[in-house]
């Protein structure tokens, strides 16, 4: 347990760095203003819990109680505070999340998932189109980051499903 008098500028950067020492340290900030900059500053700190200025001893006890169960007791406004910001880093992480899906595959990824849904090996598909194996190897983690799964094998059920496979007989050329 680490109780941090955020009222110094170095309360929250200290209490940050010991715990990337010790990711399992309970902090509670003491001397917290009730404005929405302290309360999130100490939320993204990752304190425990929080005695605000006006606080008590008791409320010091009752914080550092409630830390060692992770329960965090705090007033409505507060909440409101958390809630909003959370819902913004939300909205954010939305908006910035790459785009899944046959849409977002190179020309060339699409020429390889088409021999993968002919049921072509690596070796096969580097032959046909004239490139290295450890070339198809590349994109087709491309293909399995893009289209967010985790197995060739699930490739073409994913192109089945969005009606995105076409017949890549007529690319193959045999020597």
């Amino acid at each position: 347990m680490l109780l941090v008098d955020i009222a110094t500028p170095q309360g929250l950067q200290q209490s940050a760095a010991c715990r990337a020492l010790a990711p399992a340290l309970k902090v509670v900030a003491i001397a917290v203003a009730e404005a929405e900059q302290d309360i999130l500053a100490c939320a993204e700190a990752g304190v425990s819990g929080f005695v605000l200025r006006e606080g008590s001893i008791s409320d010091v006890v009752a914080a550092v109680h409630n830390a060692m169960r992770d329960e965090l007791v705090c007033s409505p406004k507060v909440a409101a505070a958390l809630f909003g910001r959370l819902a913004l880093l939300s909205a954010r992480t939305v908006t910035r999340a790459p785009a899944a899906g046959v849409d977002t595959l190179t020309p060339r990824e699409h020429e390889i998932i088409r021999f993968v849904g002919e049921g072509l090996s690596n070796k096969e598909i580097a032959r046909a189109l004239r490139i290295r194996n450890s070339t198809v190897k590349n994109h087709m983690h491309n293909v399995l980051s893009k289209l967010q799964i985790r197995r060739r094998g699930e490739i073409s059920k994913h192109l089945h499903a969005n009606g995105a496979l076409a017949s890549a007989s007529s690319r193959i050329q045999t020597r």
